[in-house]
């Protein structure tokens, strides 16, 4: 790919990053001209919006799992672990939600899921942790509490977009609602 058009790319995956974050339904149009770049060029290299979205969601994930990878583990207190993996998940999740609500509009849920594998490994790895001492639940499947996770970081998207919960708010919700799901009785 010749420099130039690697530049548009990159501006083109820049703009509909920043542009979706704040406005999941903005326009081709729109994300274009946040570009600097023509509908024409946007077109040459994403030939629909999905496409597009795809590119940039792959993009935040991979983004999301470099800062998640500097969450401190620590190993020896599984709800502690949990709860800051959580309130970083969220940080991340926070500054990008409205992506993941252009994300849930284009993409299949096999193919969101999918791109949410690697960021995964470490919740799941916090469960395994968990379970092997006693601190959560092992009456339950080691999937189902990665589901679980998984979709209250999705609810907490769609509650703040809905106003029903503040920004502020949801990390405490967050961590208190998977702490009373994932506690050994």
């Amino acid at each position: 790919m010749r420099a130039d058009a690697r530049r548009n790319r990159e501006a083109i995956l820049g703009a509909a990053r920043a542009t979706l974050a704040l406005e999941p339904e903005a326009s081709m149009g729109a994300i274009a001209a946040r570009a600097g770049v023509g509908r024409v060029t946007l077109y040459g290299h994403f030939c629909t919006r999905t496409e597009l979205i795809d590119a940039v969601f792959e993009t935040a994930i991979g983004e999301a799992e470099r800062i998640l990878s500097g969450v401190g583990i620590q190993g020896d207190d599984p709800h502690a672990d949990l709860a800051a993996l959580a309130r970083a998940t969220w940080h991340v999740v926070g500054q990008t939600k409205g992506l993941l609500v252009a994300a849930q509009e284009c993409l299949t849920a096999e193919r969101i899921r999918e791109l949410h594998d690697l960021p995964l490994t470490r919740v799941q790895a916090v469960i395994r942790a968990g379970q092997r001492c006693g601190a959560f639940r092992a009456d339950l499947p080691e999937s189902w509490l990665l589901a679980v996770y998984y979709s209250v970081m999705h609810c907490a998207v769609e509650e703040t977009a809905a106003g029903r919960l503040t920004e502020a708010d949801a990390p405490g919700v967050i961590v208190t609602t998977l702490t009373g799901a994932f506690s050994a009785a």
